[in-house]
């Protein structure tokens, strides 16, 4: 005879859904507490389950606090506009950006401190493994502009493909809000667009 387990009994994750809430919390801690106030215990007790539970999945804060990051990360997914304008291209991708940004700003400054000098990181190497997937859009757009004539090919090196979505960068994580949208076009009007024309 089985009986029914009453709505109030707790039901138990497993796999990908308890993996996803222990990350879910240990980036809520993280914003919350910073790196070197978020425990184990914190993030176990936030996302409803036990200390050993989250130590079956990470052996170690750092490694559970970066791949909280990269999953956070995601939340944020890039579409390619394809408009056929490299312009309009680069300012959809930089209004997209724009709020990822902002919301990993806080994050990636005071929060992480205790992050970079504990692992011996930079916030260089972390961004590094949270734009794999979107840094290839971004390069595909400059150089689809590049096959239509748009642009001059010749002159897209990394770090000029890179400008706008660093400068952009830089300015949200010195005010720590998005940046506004006339900004954006500045930054493609007058700086970006004339180093590749």
């Amino acid at each position: 005879m089985h009986l029914a387990r009453s709505d109030s009994t707790p039901r138990r994750r497993r796999g990908a859904e308890l993996q996803a809430a222990l990350l879910d919390a240990a980036w809520a801690e993280l914003r919350e507490r910073g790196y070197a106030g978020l425990t184990f215990a914190a993030v176990a007790e936030r996302a409803g389950t036990s200390r050993p539970v989250v130590n079956r999945h990470w052996a170690t804060k750092d490694v559970l606090v970066r791949d909280a990051i990269v999953r956070a990360s995601e939340a944020f997914p890039l579409t390619d506009p394809d408009t056929g304008s490299v312009r309009e291209d680069t300012i959809s991708l930089l209004e997209q950006l724009n709020g990822a940004f902002a919301a990993f700003a806080a994050a990636m400054t005071a929060q992480l401190a205790a992050y970079f000098e504990e692992t011996g990181t930079t916030p260089a190497e972390l961004r590094a493994a949270l734009i794999d997937t979107r840094w290839a859009l971004i390069e595909s757009v400059a150089h689809r502009a590049a096959a239509r004539g748009e642009i001059d090919g010749t002159k897209l090196t990394p770090r000029i493909i890179r400008l706008p979505y660093d400068l952009l960068r830089h300015q949200v994580l010195m005010d720590l809000k998005p940046m506004p949208s006339q900004d954006i076009r500045e930054i493609v009007d007058t700086v970006y667009l004339p180093l590749i024309t």
